[in-house]
């Protein structure tokens, strides 16, 4: 019976949800991308008519030895096939894969909002700049519903005509500043006493506004109930739709347990949201609420971390995390660990089960996920240290959860690639909308044509209710938009930071703008090369300004290119740099636009380096002194 109901679930996950409203996995999306368990008897799936064609030809099922270790486990051959293509994946590829089948990664955006601009963009004949009407002959679009005014957008509509280049910066100056870490609990805006509502803040502070919200007026005697029933219900629907957007698994009894009530209260209106808005699928049931999230395609630079160390998964990790999916989605509620283990090394793709010292280490990073997950129990720390060599150990599972970890199991891709290009596909409207509530900034010329022209076409509008919805700010320039979240909340990155990549990273893009960035009145592209020899030295005098005074790591200091490596990966994750195309010679990195919004004030014409780790820049040469010949005026 559970085996049919879970079948049945999936078949419902590709049309709408269980209550019959048309889910986000139907629309904007070309094809659904799950797989139905068989009708076969229990324990050997996938024996009735409409058996998937999909299991691994390497992939030996389970069966009932009588052994209460493996009895009663039966793999999913969707999620088996899952694993097949991890452990096939490059790291980048395997990366893109998680987010395209689990869809469990957290919004990414920037912080401070950038100081307003000095002064009117030049236009063509050096005046000021004119934008177009923010209406006109648009076709209709589900933003449209929501009033420009309701959200305070950063840029006016003269700042679209401006470049990141030249625009407006959030610049830090050095020293940096310190900054209190964020609570470990999550969202702060979900953590707070019921007798405080209604309250509508923007993760400010108790008893100060947050930066994008507009001042409230002052209730007298006469102002009625309906108001402030009004008031609080936006401010609840607001605080829920960032929990789900910043965290797409949402239990009753996690770490995030204080929004859940929220979630439950005003689930057929966030259904209904993230449905016209993002084609996201909201399941929301009695003990959890699970956002289905869609694909960001190839290059999304998402990872599942470990939970405690904030180790990144490897291929290996993700594969050995697909398979003990496979076998949880129906296993007992007590489970033996070894039990697990077992039949994990009895279905692994590839070679045979003999355990090598990185599988046991990616082994229990995949457990130490699941149990954060909370779809299996707390483990002891022997068990999460080396699960293989753990005493006895029974595992508590939550088939639910389970069940509801997956967004994207194979069905009708052919590889994996497919998979990552199918999970991400839908309409253009859609797809740019969802590039703005999950990435830092989209810039036009990272979309497609058709993407490009909804972009163009609703640049104002579309930006400003998801920016409603969510609670941003929209910050429109010339290379394309990103919307903001000064609270600093609704990303898993943070720009500055308070740890040594962070405060490197900032220095680093910092002064490589200054560097390379184009001169007002050249022709300024999306991206600009950076030489590698300026990044080494560029980070070489940072290191010895920065370092021991502002108390720098010292392995950091010791090792300059584990230094480099972390500082390109969050500039890289946060979109402020990206590798040059492949066949690239020398390869090396290229500069995207909106980096310059963490730097200083454009200079006209900058200085080159002149610490003792810079280089010389080939193509910079100072003119010789010219002799004035005889007669000539000096």
């Amino acid at each position: 019976m559970e085996q049919q109901e879970y079948a049945t679930g999936a078949a419902r996950t590709a049309g709408g949800t269980s209550d019959g409203r048309t889910g986000g996995a139907g629309r904007g999306t070309t094809a659904a991308v799950l797989v139905v368990r068989g009708s076969g008897p229990r324990g050997v799936p996938g024996t009735g008519a409409d058996a998937p064609h999909d299991v691994p030809q390497d992939a030996v099922p389970v069966h009932d030895s009588g052994s209460p270790s493996t009895a009663g486990l039966s793999p999913d051959p969707g999620l088996l096939r899952l694993a097949r293509w991890f452990a096939e994946a490059e790291p980048g590829t395997a990366d893109d894969l998680c987010a395209a089948s689990l869809g469990l990664y957290p919004a990414r955006h920037f912080g401070a909002p950038a100081g307003p601009p000095a002064g009117p963009p030049a236009g063509p004949a050096g005046g000021p700049a004119t934008a177009g009407p923010a209406t006109g002959s648009a076709p209709a679009d589900p933003s449209a519903a929501v009033p420009l005014t309701a959200v305070p957008l950063t840029a006016a509509p003269s700042t679209a005509e401006v470049s990141w280049w030249h625009g407006p910066t959030a610049h830090t100056p050095a020293p940096l500043r310190a900054r209190e870490p964020r609570p470990a609990g999550g969202l702060r805006r979900a953590r707070r006493d019921a007798a405080a509502l209604p309250v509508v803040l923007s993760g400010a502070k108790p008893g100060t506004p947050g930066r994008h919200r507009k001042p409230e007026r002052s209730r007298g005697a006469g102002t009625v109930p309906q108001d402030r029933s009004a008031a609080t219900t936006a401010a609840e629907r607001r605080i829920a739709a960032r929990l789900l957007v910043a965290h797409p698994l949402v239990t009753a009894s996690g770490p995030h347990a204080d929004g859940f009530p929220l979630i439950r209260r005003h689930s057929d209106w966030l259904a209904e949201r993230f449905d016209t808005l993002l084609g996201y699928r909201l399941v929301v049931g009695p003990w959890h609420a699970r956002l289905h999230k869609a694909g960001l395609g190839p290059g999304a630079t998402r990872r599942l971390e470990h939970p405690a160390t904030g180790a990144p998964f490897t291929p290996g990790g993700y594969a050995q995390l697909a398979l003990a999916l496979a076998l949880l989605v129906d296993a007992p509620e007590q489970l033996p660990l070894d039990g697990l283990l077992a039949a994990m090394d009895a279905v692994r793709p590839g070679p045979g089960p003999a355990a090598r010292p990185a599988d046991r280490a990616e082994l229990a990073m995949a457990l130490a996920v699941l149990v954060d997950w909370q779809v299996i129990g707390d483990l002891p720390a022997a068990a999460l240290a080396d699960p293989a060599a753990a005493g006895p150990t029974v595992l508590t599972v939550d088939r639910e959860l389970a069940r509801a970890v997956p967004v994207g199991p194979p069905a009708l891709a052919d590889d994996a690639t497919d998979l990552i290009r199918r999970a991400a596909e839908a309409e253009p409207g859609t797809a740019v909308r969802r590039r703005l509530a999950e990435t830092p900034a989209v810039l036009a010329a990272d979309l497609p044509e058709e993407q490009r022209a909804w972009l163009r076409e609703h640049g104002r509008t579309g930006p400003a209710a998801l920016a409603e919805f969510l609670g941003l700010e929209a910050e429109q320039r010339a290379e394309g938009v990103a919307l903001l979240d000064p609270a600093e909340e609704l990303t898993d990155l943070a720009l500055p930071g308070t740890d040594t990549a962070a405060q490197a990273a900032l220095l680093l893009v910092e002064r490589l703008v200054e560097e390379v960035r184009p001169l007002p009145g050249e022709t300024a592209g999306t991206d600009v090369p950076v030489p590698d020899a300026l990044i080494d030295g560029v980070l070489g005098d940072i290191a010895d300004e920065y370092g021991l005074p502002a108390g720098w790591r010292r392995d950091y200091l010791a090792d300059r290119t584990a230094l480099r490596r972390d500082a390109l990966d969050l500039l890289h994750r946060m979109g402020l740099i990206t590798p040059a195309p492949r066949g690239t010679r020398p390869p090396g990195w290229l500069l995207r636009a909106p980096a310059a919004r963490y730097a200083p004030a454009p200079d006209l014409l900058p200085a080159p380096g002149t610490g003792r780790h810079s280089r010389p820049d080939p193509a910079f040469t100072v003119p010789a002194p010219v002799t004035p010949r005889a007669g000539q005026p000096v």
